[in-house]
C-alpha cells in the first residue's frame, strides 16, 4: 500500500511530490509507522523503486543466450507497466543529485543487476561466453539499452528490441574458437 502511492507519486507528480506526508496522506497510514520501516525519504522510494524494478531469478538454463533472452524479456514486461518510465527517469535524476547518498542508488542498482552478473558468469563458466570478458562492462552493456529505449527514446522496449539485443550481446560476448 505505501509502496504504491510512491510508485503513484513518482508516477503523477514526479520525485518532488514524494514526501512522508504525502506518502502517509496517500496510503492512510501514520509516518511513524512508514519512519520505522523507512528512515529516510530515499529508502522509501528505493524501496518503492524495487518492487516495481527489483531483482530477477533466471535460473540456470544450460545456455547464456537461452538465459539472457529470459532476463530481458522479465525486464521487457516490468519496463511496460504504466509509470516505469517516469519512475526510471526520476530514479535517474535522483541518484544524479545525490551527491553523499550515491551509495544507496549504487546499491539498489547492484542488487537489480544482480542476475545479470550471475548469467554472464555462469556463461564463462560453461564456455559460452568469452573469458576475457569485462563483467562490470558486460553488466552495464545489457542493462542500459531497455533503459535508454524506456526513458530517452521513449518507446517500450518490445519483443524486436529484445530479440536483436539478444543477437547483439550473444555476439559480442561470444567465447572465441
Amino acid at each position: 500500500m505505501v509502496l504504491d502511492a510512491v510508485l503513484q507519486l513518482v508516477t503523477e507528480q514526479g520525485m518532488d511530490a514524494v514526501t512522508m506526508d504525502a506518502v502517509a496522506a496517500r496510503a492512510g497510514v501514520s509516518k511513524p509507522a512508514m519512519y520505522r520501516r523507512w528512515p529516510t525519504k530515499q529508502d522509501l522510494v528505493l524501496a518503492a523503486a524495487e518492487s516495481r524494478i527489483g531483482a530477477v531469478d533466471i535460473p540456470d538454463l544450460g545456455d547464456f543466450r537461452a538465459e539472457l533472452r529470459a532476463l530481458l524479456e522479465s525486464r521487457m514486461r516490468r519496463y511496460r507497466e504504466p509509470g516505469t518510465d517516469r519512475l526510471l527517469a526520476e530514479l535517474i535524476g535522483a541518484a544524479a543529485k545525490a551527491q553523499g547518498a550515491r551509495g544507496a542508488y549504487a546499491t539498489y542498482t547492484a542488487r537489480v543487476t544482480d542476475q545479470t552478473r550471475a548469467i554472464l558468469e555462469r556463461g564463462i563458466e560453461r564456455g559460452d561466453v568469452r573469458a576475457d570478458l569485462d563483467v562490470p562492462t558486460a553488466v552495464t552493456l545489457v542493462a542500459s539499452p531497455p533503459v535508454f529505449r524506456l526513458v530517452g527514446e521513449q518507446l517500450p522496449p518490445d519483443q524486436r528490441f529484445v530479440d536483436e539485443l539478444v543477437d547483439l550481446l550473444a555476439l559480442a560476448f561470444a567465447a572465441r574458437d
